[in-house]
């Protein structure tokens, strides 16, 4: 699958998503989630182990939420505003 900024995760992004989160609300901290993770032999999504500072693991939280924000814009329906411009046809002599 081809993935694309507007596009939703793919399955395996979100299934990831999902185990840190969840491991995050069970109270772990970012460097034992990281722990985890290289313990159980789970990569990034580029297929590297992950950073011992944890700032890998708090960083796929947070684009998570940026991206929802992002889609939901997208996604939005504005309504139309029209503007005061107007058009005027002179005859010219």
């Amino acid at each position: 699958m081809v993935y694309s900024q507007t596009c939703k995760y793919t399955p395996e992004q979100q299934k990831l998503y999902e185990l840190i989160k969840s491991l995050n609300e069970e109270g772990l901290s970012y460097r034992r989630i990281t722990k985890y993770l290289n313990e159980r032999g789970i990569p990034t999504h580029t297929g590297k182990k992950w950073g011992i500072t944890g700032n890998s693991v708090y960083s796929v939280l947070k684009k998570y939420k940026e991206r929802r924000k992002k889609l939901e814009l997208l996604n939005r329906e504005y309504e139309p505003v029209w503007g005061k411009m107007e058009v005027r046809w002179e005859k010219v002599v």
